[in-house]
């Protein structure tokens, strides 16, 4: 199934569409500010674990992370932050960047294996975030990759639901994605460090 929906006013009648969707443990494909996302509620254990199988990896080896619609939410699921990584985040968020931080006991334990990280993205797109709001629950986020040795990251969502309608649920059309991704900063020791150069600048 592909919707549309319009980032600058998304309709709240397709955004719970989307949720409930997610609630009855679908995948779906969907806009961030970088690149198109595949992902589910990170509540829905057989639902993470179909994620995993189509990424080709295993769940507490993968390096997904949690869509969060805010900053309260996304203390939610990390351990207490010092004030800088607090006042740091506050000033990067919403935007492009995958914040890794120590996780706390709510992030569910399939997740987590030996890691004791989560890596968290608020991004400034008014869809996803409208969409995990209604659903209370982050999403699972991992990038959708293209074969294409030029183009690592497909941008068309009309192309993107040719390639994957029979693997996902629902794909939004939140017009064309971005093909470069976030900017990844390890945030779980006292100084910040870039792990993955991408499209947020990040200066500390």
């Amino acid at each position: 199934m592909l919707v549309k929906i319009y980032p600058e006013n998304p309709n709240p009648r397709e955004i719970c569409q989307v949720v409930e969707v997610l609630r009855n443990g679908g995948i779906i494909v969907y806009p961030t500010d970088t690149v198109y996302g595949l992902g589910c509620d990170i509540t829905n254990a057989r639902a993470v674990e179909q994620v995993a199988r189509m990424k080709g990896v295993k769940i507490e080896k993968s390096n997904f992370s949690f869509i969060c619609s805010d900053l309260s939410h996304l203390s939610d699921f990390s351990k207490p932050l010092p004030n800088p990584i607090f006042k740091l985040l506050r000033s990067y968020l919403p935007g492009p960047f995958t914040f890794i931080l120590n996780a706390n006991n709510n992030v569910p334990k399939y997740f987590k294996g030996k890691k004791k990280t989560v890596g968290i993205r608020v991004p400034d797109n008014p869809i996803i975030l409208e969409i995990v709001r209604e659903l209370g629950n982050p999403i699972m986020s991992t990038s959708i990759h293209d074969e294409d040795e030029i183009i690592e990251y497909t941008t068309d969502p009309e192309l993107i639901h040719e390639k994957f309608r029979d693997q996902v649920d629902l794909v939004i059309d939140g017009g064309y994605g971005g093909n470069i991704p976030s900017t990844i900063v390890d945030c779980t020791e006292d100084i910040p460090v870039v792990v993955r150069q991408g499209k947020g600048i990040f200066e500390g």
